[in-house]
């Protein structure tokens, strides 16, 4: 999607950037991004469009392909490299509950809502979103575990 906003207001301009990030999306230059071409991320990309049409700006979704395989992969990395960042920080947050067994549960429930929320955007998932989810559940078995030693 190639767009352009107006720098006031800069709600729209925030607002687009965010679910830009949701979505996973890199940006090659300022107002160009890219995301794998399935239905989802071009139905997500096209409604993204429309709002920044709203919001007083212009937007043009393509279907493109890199120009060499070696660009691709690039592309490839960085998307993964991203969701890489996002699972070490759920791998660390996991670790640390561990030493917080009064916070612990809710910890449990916030990183499993940050996995799916990873998962959605992750479209080329490096080895650590497996690291990560292990984490996870083995902090719920640690709870697990408490629980029934404390009965």
């Amino acid at each position: 999607m190639a767009y352009r906003l107006p720098r006031e207001p800069s709600n729209p301009r925030v607002a687009v950037w965010r679910k830009l990030r949701r979505l996973g999306a890199v940006q090659l230059v300022d107002g160009l991004v890219v995301l794998p071409a399935d239905a989802r991320t071009r139905e997500q990309l096209d409604w993204l469009a429309d709002e920044v049409l709203e919001a007083g700006g212009e937007a043009t979704t393509w279907v493109a392909r890199a120009g060499s395989a070696r660009q691709e992969r690039a592309l490839a990395a960085r998307m993964a490299d991203a969701a890489t960042e996002d699972y070490l920080a759920v791998i660390a947050d996991a670790a640390a509950a561990c030493d917080t067994p009064m916070t612990a549960r809710r910890t449990l429930a916030r990183l499993r809502r940050e996995l799916r929320r990873i998962g959605q955007r992750d479209h080329f998932p490096p080895p650590e979103r497996d690291a990560a989810h292990r984490a996870v559940e083995s902090l719920a078995e640690q709870l697990r575990a408490g629980e029934t030693t404390s009965r």
